[in-house]
């Protein structure tokens, strides 16, 4: 499960195909209804991965075992050439 955790004008703009958007603010109120199952694989990003890391610290605390934060975040996505819309 890939989470774009920007603000809802950069999700807006353009993420990653197949994101979900929930951002750094609202994150840890929405992940449970989202994510019930604190095993699932979820990759976290942001603009440039700082954000991100901090999300994926707090949701590691809320007790998600598998979550990780994208190295160099939506800006390293978009150079690799993966897919975006």
């Amino acid at each position: 499960l890939l989470i774009d955790t920007r603000e809802a004008e950069e999700f807006a703009a353009e993420h990653a195909v197949g994101a979900l958007h929930l951002s750094k603010g609202v994150i840890e109120l929405k992940i449970e209804p989202t994510v019930p199952d604190t095993s699932t694989h979820v990759i976290c990003y942001c603009g440039g991965g700082y954000r991100s890391a901090l999300v994926v610290d707090n949701l590691q605390k809320m007790g998600y075992t598998n979550v990780l934060s994208l190295a160099g975040g939506f800006k390293a996505w978009k150079a690799a050439g993966l897919p975006t819309e």
